[in-house]
């Protein structure tokens, strides 16, 4: 069985312990991406479990992959000849539910009937199977999606949870509940997550973070004002990660970032402005030197001034003095 060095939560390995007690396995399953709808894969695990329920909770897997060819140097002197790292991250089951419930979307989009949770999967499944199957290739399988995985996926209780996210919801009878997906609700539900990741602590606690908004000027006195669009404004492009561009400018929209826009607009114009005027003053640097290298060497001597000695020589009374070239003539027979 292949090795590898994994980041991943310490309730997972809660969960790991209690799988070696003969609790339930995990397995992997392979997902549409919410982004992109690309099939990667993510791992459910029981979370925590009270009496008969069980709490679960999903991990997004990824594998990063260093440029060269590296090893790890674990414990007792054993070494990994694989040195890629194995990430793994908690995610919300809301994003997974993005691709199932926009697959089943009106083309006109409008929202639809609501209709039960089991009769939405149903429809959604084999959309989803076909369009991943007509992107995949025979050279990459990893690309396509089985049903399997995606009716684990939907059995799981953490995704019906969810529902209520991205969802509006109708009680009919407790034991009926119809659902119709809602951007809107979903938009509304991405809101409070950017509320909580725009927080001061959250911000200051990510070096990335910091360094995006002073490279933008904004962590300068007198910017304060704009610190909290600027805030919210990254809070949302983290969550762009995980959500398809309309959605994201959805979102985008829902917030008034026209005082955060103008003072990017003028840090640009102003950055442009200085590129201008440096390729201004190379492109006359460059004019200079071809002048200068088409004027004939001999010219430029002409033009500089002699010595001290050679100009008071020049001012002298040369009047009744034998030319030089005298000396030089044949003597008379």
């Amino acid at each position: 069985m292949p090795s590898h060095v994994s980041i991943l939560p310490i309730e997972f390995l809660d969960a790991l312990s209690a799988q070696l007690n003969g609790a339930q396995g995990q397995q992997l399953l392979r997902l549409p991406h919410p982004r992109t709808g690309v099939p990667s894969l993510f791992l459910p695990y029981p979370q925590q479990q009270t009496g008969s329920t069980t709490t679960w909770s999903i991990l997004e897997v990824q594998m990063v992959s260093p440029p060269n060819e590296r090893s790890w140097f674990l414990e007792e002197g054993q070494v990994l000849e694989d040195g890629r790292l194995l990430i793994m991250t908690p995610i919300d089951p809301s994003f997974l539910l993005i691709p199932f419930l926009r697959s089943i979307q009106l083309a006109d989009g409008s929202p639809g009937t609501f209709r039960p949770l089991e009769d939405l999967f149903e429809e959604a499944l084999p959309k989803l199977l076909e369009l991943a199957e007509a992107n995949a290739s025979a050279k990459d399988p990893s690309a396509s999606l089985s049903r399997r995985d995606l009716e684990m996926f939907c059995s799981l209780a953490c995704m019906k949870n969810a529902m209520k996210n991205v969802c509006e919801v109708k009680e009919i009878t407790p034991d009926i509940v119809v659902y119709r997906y809602s951007q809107s609700q979903l938009v509304e539900y991405l809101r409070k997550k950017v509320s909580r990741l725009s927080q001061p602590e959250v911000v200051e606690s990510s070096r990335t973070l910091i360094r995006g908004l002073a490279k933008d000027g904004l962590m300068d006195d007198g910017k304060e004002h704009l610190l909290t669009p600027a805030r919210t404004r990254a809070a949302c492009d983290l969550l762009s990660q995980y959500l398809p561009q309309d959605i994201h400018a959805a979102l985008i929209a829902s917030y008034d970032f026209t005082s955060l826009d103008a003072h990017l607009k003028q840090i640009k114009d102003e950055l442009a402005a200085l590129s201008a005027s440096a390729a201004a003053m190379s492109a006359d640097k460059k004019t200079g030197k071809a002048k200068a290298k088409d004027d004939p060497g001999d010219k430029k001597r002409k033009n500089q001034k002699g010595s001290h000695g050679v100009e008071k020589l020049k001012k002298a009374n040369t009047k009744g003095m034998a030319k030089i070239s005298t000396f030089f003539q044949k003597p008379k027979a």
